[in-house]
């Protein structure tokens, strides 16, 4: 997602308030959901909704209560296998007594009321009704009865009832779309011109409950065409569509005509696409962007202004790869969706518009990250952190980008693409911490890494590097002298220093740095040289300055 939020941070207290804080690791659970079959009836007008959630529940080990996250909406019944059941709903949990129950069995919840988050029901700017998922991070559990944590994965069926002038959008493949019969008065003559359709949706690949969404809007539709062709999970190509609002069409396909050529991209750097589809929504998001599984929407106000730059259509569309096909297993890991998604999407830019863009990208993050506050105190892995909104910062996003980029350069491309490409094979349509990624690189590396991700993600801050030199022309040594702030312990660094000498020639000598407070580096060099320029392709997280 990304991060030109609308009040993101006014509602970071909400996001948990009546649940009690969340679990910062792996939860320790003996159920699983394997397939949400998800019943809503959408209102005409107003924020009541009709739910009936069918849950496929496998035991995991001992246990006599499934537990569901489920906030302010009213539960009236509750069957196991079928069969009535008693429940009790308090403190955002819904508990059913399965002590009897197989390994397997079914759970479906009724339920319903007035919705206040999660989907997000209103009007747009010119007054139609409107209904859009909005669910990070732990927002599911307004509207849908889930485990709500990012490491329990399902797949998701959708069944809608809609004003037939709202077109449904969900999560997956379009099932079928079936209107209903315009309802009469008693004596036969038409009642009020108001018909409803029924759509289905179905998501095939497990996603956590926050990706689970789904609109429903006055919304125009523009294919995309089929793209990303041999790249795809599901046989052929990908299909991508714009939805927006009917006064926007002028702006398709705008930026998104790029949207073929970036899933190729990524398809190719990474691994085939993983979902049925792909569209594209203008919708009523708190967020930029929101990377729901086959179905990115965007804040309408991007609409309403300019429309989407490739930026943020490549950050969302590489967080279908990281975040939704592989998952963090726990909120700490961040880094693994947003990190990816803003490194990645800067790959983009450079495959675009050239390495410029890319430099230029990494350049103004790494200005930014110098002078944060928040990069200076907490580490990007951040375990202690439990307002979930909190998390949407510098760290999770522009530092977890920029560990990338410096990995990349530590191991170089064939090891660090090849561990990416390994990685997310062994993981997709699962979960992942950190280590995994560790071990993927450290495999295809043949070294062990261990201290490069405590270095950059396990500890607060950036390098602070103080550089000098002197030529040594009775030598005809270059000798480069590189200290460490006090600010910061010492980082092992792989420094590049490009060297020009008196006829203008040009090479650059990556300096291994350890971990100390001053490093002295000799280059051999044959006469004095014109200059001296440390870090010239911007590979370093740190604060740089000259004596």
């Amino acid at each position: 997602m990304m991060r030109h939020l609308i009040g993101a941070m006014m509602l970071a207290n909400a996001a948990w308030a009546q649940g009690g804080p969340p679990s910062m690791g792996t939860p320790i659970r003996p159920f699983h959901v394997a397939n949400y079959d998800l019943a809503v009836d959408l209102p005409e007008t107003g924020k009541t909704i009709a739910g009936n959630a069918v849950l496929s529940v496998e035991r995991l080990g001992p246990g006599d209560t499934l537990r569901l996250d489920l906030l302010d909406l009213t539960v009236t019944s509750v069957t196991l296998d079928g069969r009535t059941v008693g429940f009790v709903h308090d403190a955002g949990q819904l508990r059913i007594p399965v002590a009897a129950t197989a390994a397997r069995f079914t759970v479906a919840v009724r339920y319903g009321g007035a919705v206040t988050d999660g989907l997000i029901i209103g009007t747009d700017s010119a007054g139609r009704w409107m209904a859009f998922g909005d669910n990070w991070p732990n927002r599911a559990r307004r509207w849908i009865p889930s485990i709500d944590h990012p490491s329990d994965k399902a797949t998701v069926s959708w069944t809608v009832k809609a004003p037939s002038d709202r077109r449904v959008i969900a999560n997956g493949s379009l099932l079928e779309e079936t209107p209903l019969p315009t309802p009469r008065d008693p004596d036969g003559s038409a009642g009020r011109p108001v018909s409803w359709t029924i759509t289905r949706w179905r998501e095939s690949r497990p996603i956590p409950a926050y990706l689970m969404v789904i609109a429903a809007a006055p919304l125009v539709r523009y294919e995309l065409g089929t793209t990303a062709c041999g790249v795809a999970e599901f046989p052929g190509c990908v299909p991508q569509q714009l939805y927006v609002a009917p006064e926007q069409r002028h702006m398709a396909p705008g930026e998104f005509a790029r949207a073929g050529d970036i899933v190729g991209f990524f398809g190719r750097l990474v691994g085939p696409f993983p979902y049925e589809k792909l569209s594209h929504l203008q919708s009523t998001t708190r967020f930029g962007g929101m990377e729901n599984a086959s179905a990115i929407f965007y804040d309408d106000k991007i609409f309403r202004r300019k429309g989407a730059d490739a930026g943020l259509i490549a950050h969302e569309t590489a967080h279908q790869w990281f975040g939704d096909a592989v998952t963090e297993r726990e909120w700490g890991h961040l880094w693994l969706s947003e990190g990816f998604a803003t490194y990645f999407s800067a790959l983009y830019l450079g495959h675009a518009f050239g390495d410029t863009a890319l430099v230029g990208h990494l350049r103004r993050d790494r200005d930014g990250l110098v002078k944060s506050a928040n990069v200076a105190t907490r580490p990007v892995i951040d375990s202690t952190q439990t307002n979930l909104m909190a998390l949407l910062n510098d760290n999770s996003y522009q530092k977890g980008g920029w560990v990338l980029h410096m990995l990349r350069q530590e191991v170089g491309d064939s090891a660090f693409f090849g561990g990416i490409r390994d990685y997310w094979a062994a993981h997709k349509h699962a979960t992942a911490v950190s280590d995994d990624l560790r071990a993927a690189v450290e495999k295809r590396a043949g070294r062990d890494l261990r201290w490069f991700f405590d270095q950059w993600l396990r500890r607060p801050g950036v390098a602070d590097v103080t550089t000098s030199w002197r030529y040594d022309a009775a030598k005809h040594e270059l000798h480069v002298v590189v200290e460490q702030g006090s600010r910061v312990a010492p980082y092992r660094l792989k420094l590049p220093v490009q060297v020009t000498d008196a006829a203008g020639a040009t090479r650059t000598q990556v300096l291994e740095i350890g971990a100390q407070v001053r490093s002295e580096r000799v280059i051999p060099l044959a006469t004095a040289p014109s200059a001296v320029v440390v870090d010239p392709g911007v590979t370093v997280l740190g604060a740089f300055s000259a004596k």
